[in-house]
């Protein structure tokens, strides 16, 4: 692979539970009926799908003890959880709730910091069709946006005007 080139993001729009019971199929995919989680990596400029965030065992979050402190995990690396739920209205498939939730890990100490009722809350706000994503810093925006765009055009088009402008 070239240099600077960045690899295609490989997943599918699947209409199934990705979770239900077989495991590895579906990883990596977004689904129509359910909210799936995003995670950014800020500092590596990334962001990818890891079901296992929907029950706090994505791969960042495995051997972590989280507190709702900041200060308890000193000089950790940012990231954000992004509930993403896809719907579909006449035009086709498209963006419907967007909300992303901060998460620090120091993988050193083994310690992060998050928020759960934060993380629940959000989850349950996507899954009803809101766009939180005000609070993000302009490089995990643009991160964002890049991601939701590239993985598939189509449903990037037909999301709101507020997604969008959101992560101007």
């Amino acid at each position: 692979m070239e240099q600077g080139k960045k690899k295609k993001v490989g997943f599918n729009i699947i209409k199934n539970d990705p979770t239900d019971g077989h495991k590895g199929y579906g990883i990596g995919a977004l689904s129509l009926e359910n909210v799936s989680p995003v995670i950014i990596d800020v500092e590596e400029g990334d962001a990818h799908v890891d079901i296992g965030a929907m029950h706090a065992r994505s791969a960042v979050e495995k051997g972590i003890k989280f507190t709702p402190n900041k200060e308890d995990s000193p000089g950790a690396k940012p990231y954000w959880l992004v509930w993403v739920t896809i719907d579909r209205k006449e035009e086709g498939p498209y963006y419907a709730g967007v909300t992303a939730c901060e998460m620090t890990v120091n993988r050193e100490i083994r310690r992060g910091y998050k928020s759960l009722p934060e993380h629940v809350n959000l989850m349950d706000k996507s899954l009803k069709r809101k766009i939180v994503v005000d609070h993000m810093d302009q490089r995990s925006k643009g991160i964002l946006k890049e991601f939701l765009s590239k993985h598939d055009e189509n449903i990037w088009i037909n999301s709101s005007e507020e997604l969008k402008m959101g992560l101007e």
